[in-house]
C-alpha cells in the first residue's frame, strides 16, 4: 500500500462491532490494482455516538463510508439526502461525502445483489421472485428485483404482519408489486412457491453456526419450486448454506452470497472514486479474507 500521506483519499466502514468486515481487504486490492492512494479504515462506532462519528466524516474530509450493522438504520437521521431507493428500504449501507460538503445516503446493496445475479446468468426479466424475511437484506433484495424488473414479488416471514409491514412501506415505490404472505398461511406459500422462478433466502437463519439452521432449511416447502428455479442464500458464511445444499440436492440451480458483498462494494468504489472497480479482484481479496 501506499504510504498515507496528505493526498491520501479516506474511506473506511462504521460498524458496532466492526472487526469481523471483509470490506477494508476488498478495497485496499482494489485500489492497489488501479494504482490508487487511498486507505480504507473500519471505524468500531457506538451507537450513542453515530452523529459524532457522522459528522467526523465531514470535520476529517473522509470521501466516504460504508454502514454496517446496527447503522444502517438510524444513520438516516444525520444525513443530508438520502437516495430515494434507500429511503424505501430503510437502510444506507454507503455514505459519500459531495464536493459540495453534502453527505449523501445510497443503499448499493439492492443493485449489488442484481448484478451479481445477472453475472450468475440468473433470468430476472417477468421473473416471479419469492424471498424470505421481512429485514433490511430482504426489503433491498425487494427493491432491487422490482426495480430490475420482476413481475411480482412475494414476502414470506414468520409473522404475517412483518411481511405486509414490508409491502405496505415498499409498495408504492414499486408499483403495488410485493404481496404478503406468513409462514402459517401454508397453502398460500406452496402455492407461491410452485410459481416462483427465483427464491431469495434473505434472514440470517443460515449463518454459520447457527444452531437451528437445518431445522430451517428441512422446514421450507423446497420440494414445491419449479425444477428451472434458481435459489439464492444471501449468506455467504458458510458458502453453501443448509437451504443452498437442499435445494441442490433437488437439481436446482444455486448462487450464494458472496456475489452481493462483492458487488455492493465495488459499486461503493466506484461511486467514491470515480474508477471503475476491478471486481474480479476484489472477489479474489474477499475469497482470500475469508479462507
Amino acid at each position: 500500500m501506499t504510504l498515507i500521506n496528505a493526498e491520501t483519499t479516506l474511506l473506511g466502514i462504521f460498524g458496532w462491532p466492526v472487526k469481523h468486515s471483509r470490506s477494508p481487504a476488498m478495497h485496499h486490492a482494489a485500489a492497489q490494482a488501479l494504482g490508487l492512494n487511498l486507505a480504507y479504515i473500519p471505524f468500531p462506532v457506538d451507537p450513542a455516538r453515530l452523529g459524532d462519528a457522522v459528522r467526523g466524516v465531514r470535520a476529517l474530509g473522509l470521501r466516504g463510508v460504508n454502514v454496517t450493522l446496527p447503522h444502517k438504520e438510524q444513520v438516516m437521521a444525520f444525513l443530508d439526502d438520502v437516495h430515494p431507493d434507500a429511503r424505501a428500504i430503510g437502510a444506507v449501507n454507503t455514505l459519500v461525502h459531495e464536493s459540495d460538503g453534502t453527505l449523501r445516503g445510497e443503499n448499493t446493496d439492492a443493485p449489488g445483489l442484481v448484478r451479481s445475479l445477472e453475472e450468475a446468468r440468473v433470468p430476472l426479466d417477468d421473473a416471479r421472485v419469492l424471498v424470505l424475511g421481512a429485514g433490511g437484506a430482504a426489503r433491498a433484495a425487494v427493491v432491487g428485483l422490482a426495480r430490475r424488473g420482476a413481475a411480482e414479488v412475494v414476502v414470506v416471514a414468520r409473522r404475517a404482519e412483518q411481511a405486509q409491514a414490508l409491502a405496505a412501506d415498499l409498495n408504492p415505490a414499486i408499483e403495488g408489486r410485493v404481496r404478503a404472505l406468513g409462514e402459517r398461511d401454508v397453502q398460500a406459500v406452496r402455492d407461491a412457491y410452485a410459481r416462483t422462478t427465483l427464491l431469495v433466502q434473505a434472514t440470517s437463519a443460515t449463518l454459520a453456526g447457527r444452531p437451528d439452521a437445518q431445522a430451517f432449511a428441512d422446514a421450507l416447502p423446497l420440494e414445491h419450486l419449479p425444477v428451472e428455479a434458481h435459489v439464492v442464500d444471501l449468506v455467504y458464511q458458510p458458502r453453501e448454506t443448509t437451504v443452498m445444499a437442499r435445494a441442490s440436492a433437488r437439481g436446482l440451480r444455486c448462487v450464494d452470497g458472496l456475489g452481493m458483498l462483492v458487488h455492493q462494494g465495488a459499486l461503493a468504489f466506484t461511486r467514491w472514486t470515480g474508477h471503475e472497480a476491478p471486481v474480479d479482484v476484489m472477489r479474489a481479496a474477499l475469497e482470500a479474507s475469508l479462507a
